[in-house]
């Protein structure tokens, strides 16, 4: 079980705070917002009303015995930084930022932050994949120029083995999992010699530019 502490609490707040909680691990929230913070405070190990730029805040909390931080406070980019900066200075290991544009999100890397989750348009980003027509139908950013994406498998792969497709040497991905549609079963790792079925799913990881040229394949 690890500490997380949550920094804000709108829509992304509040879901990563239950989600963690719900997964077994001990989570402490922070908003100004005492409605919000009453609304999670059954769902996770501790609750308070306070501001978060506040390091004195911070500590009474728990927040420099965390593991990790997900900084989300909407649109104020000021209580972000602060927020963010006060982690830092608590050594806090691993803190993780939602952000709102692309300047807001160099600015939180230029102050060292692990990483930068950009939601609005990483879900642009999927669907428009989705719509374009290409084989891709989940996306989910891993770092900076690299995730993992689910797509269909294209009709020249069907019947072909995993081990004959040679991805890792042809595309430098690699798929980390297997959904069969049709049993509803994912398989982690699959077999190499698994034949590809045109109901299966693949989880690709790989680089974005990479696994988007794969994608546009029929």
């Amino acid at each position: 079980m690890k500490r997380f502490v949550v920094v804000g609490l709108g829509n992304f707040g509040f879901t990563i705070a239950q989600t963690l909680a719900e997964k077994g691990h001990d989570v402490i929230a922070l908003d100004t917002d005492g409605e919000v913070v009453d609304r999670i405070a059954p769902c996770i190990s501790r609750a308070a009303v306070g501001d978060a730029t506040d390091i004195d805040t911070l500590r009474r909390v728990g927040a420099d015995e965390a593991d990790a931080a997900i900084v989300s406070t909407g649109d104020d980019i000021t209580a972000s930084i602060l927020s963010t900066m006060a982690l830092l200075d608590l050594k806090v290991k691993d803190i993780y930022v939602k952000v709102i544009s692309r300047d807001h999100g160099r600015v939180m890397h230029r102050i060292g932050v692990t990483d930068v989750v950009f939601p609005e348009r990483d879900s642009a980003i999927a669907l428009a994949a989705r719509v374009s027509g290409s084989a891709l139908l989940n996306y989910v950013k891993l770092g900076s120029g690299i995730s993992i994406q689910e797509m269909g498998v294209p009709n020249e792969w069907e019947g072909r083995t995993i081990r004959d497709l040679n991805l890792r040497q042809r595309y430098d991905i690699s798929i980390v999992a297997l959904h069969d549609v049709l049993l509803n079963t994912i398989t982690a790792t699959p077999n190499p010699d698994y034949l590809l079925k045109d109901s299966d799913t693949l989880l690709l990881v790989g680089k974005d530019a990479t696994l988007a040229k794969v994608a546009q394949l029929r």
